[in-house]
């Protein structure tokens, strides 16, 4: 039978793992969120823990001096635009502070995504940021274990335990909405990001609502759901040729889903703006890039960078942010995809 440990100021990992019957390697493993660990002895580590109130404090216990200025960024896809473009600013306020930037792509995975950050905690790095996999993700217990500096970006939902710097997403899909009502669209649709990932449902919210203000429905054949990726902008652009093109308007929830969208119509010889208007989301290099020019609305991923590596290093020098809040606004660069609605055919007089 494991035995108490020793009353002391101050719990360690070995006390930890002579409360709970197992070696200090299977603590830590528990602590770090690997897998490798069944849930029986999970759970019996996780109580000793709780038993002698001990939490790992890396930076606390003198390993902040062998530091070597070392921020983590974690996103789901560094090839994605979107990502590209949190990497290229979170590193140039970085370097301004003198810190270096190790980039982590997760590629969607919460495996991939438990291991990276898990060797950046061993790594000793000042702090992270990171951008969830899904809602699902689980990493921020083991952040939390290891009490390092954390911030979420983008990537959140509505109530979290750490910082978290994030655009007002319902409010995007309020402005996209409007956009096209006052073009006057009626008939309106939208393909949305995956529905397990918080930031697509608060625009699809924000837009449906904006619609019904308007009077208007979105029949559920008029929402569909694709994975922020250029080919199910392209299946969402098919399904809506094969049912008669009933909408006159689309909103993407990216630019890369609106740009297949885009190239799917026009190998259909579906004219945009003139038969449908199409709209993206975050005014990324791509949105300039393709014929006609996407509008789309904007999020300022400079803004949003500066101020989760302002938070991060707040942390790491000791001050107390709790689990606050930053909410950034989005925006709408109109270019040449959206236009007004298409007359109707007029009728004939009856004789």
């Amino acid at each position: 039978m494991p035995q108490a440990p020793r009353e002391g100021p101050v719990a360690s990992i070995k006390d930890v793992a002579q409360l709970a019957g197992v070696s200090v390697s299977t603590v830590s493993r528990v602590l770090s969120g690997s897998p490798r660990v069944d849930e029986g002895t999970r759970a019996r580590v996780e109580k000793a823990i709780a038993r002698i109130d001990y939490r790992p404090n890396l930076l606390a216990r003198g390993l902040r001096s062998k530091s070597g200025n070392v921020i983590g960024l974690v996103v789901p896809e560094i090839l994605h635009e979107t990502f590209a473009a949190f990497i290229k600013y979170a590193e140039r306020f970085c370097v301004e502070k003198g810190y270096d930037l190790v980039v982590g792509n997760t590629g969607g995975r919460p495996e991939t995504e438990g291991a990276f950050i898990d060797n950046l905690l061993r790594r000793h790095v000042d702090g992270i940021i990171f951008s969830r996999v899904s809602d699902r993700s689980r990493v921020i217990n083991t952040v939390e274990k290891w009490n390092v500096p954390a911030v979420i970006i983008d990537r959140a939902l509505d109530r979290e335990s750490l910082p978290t710097v994030v655009l007002d997403n319902e409010r995007a899909g309020v402005i996209a909405a409007e956009h096209l009502v006052a073009l006057g669209h009626r008939s309106i649709g939208v393909v949305t990001g995956p529905r397990d990932i918080a930031l697509s449902r608060e625009r699809h919210r924000g837009f449906a609502g904006t619609l019904r203000r308007h009077g208007l429905s979105l029949p559920a054949s008029h929402v569909l759901e694709g994975d922020f990726k250029f080919e199910s902008g392209r299946a969402a652009a098919r399904a809506f040729i094969e049912t008669g093109l009933k909408v006159t308007a689309i909103w993407c929830h990216n630019d890369l889903m609106a740009v297949g969208a885009l190239n799917t119509f026009v190998r259909h010889g579906v004219k945009v703006p003139g038969d449908v208007s199409l709209v993206g989301m975050d005014n990324t290099g791509l949105s300039e890039m393709v014929v006609p020019a996407l509008s789309s609305v904007t999020q300022p991923f400079e803004e949003m960078c500066r101020q989760a590596v302002e938070l991060v290093l707040a942390m790491r020098h000791g001050q107390r942010i709790g689990n606050r809040r930053v909410v950034v606004a989005p925006g709408l660069l109109v270019r040449e995809s959206s236009a007004a609605r298409p007359p109707a055919p007029a009728r004939r007089p009856r004789r």
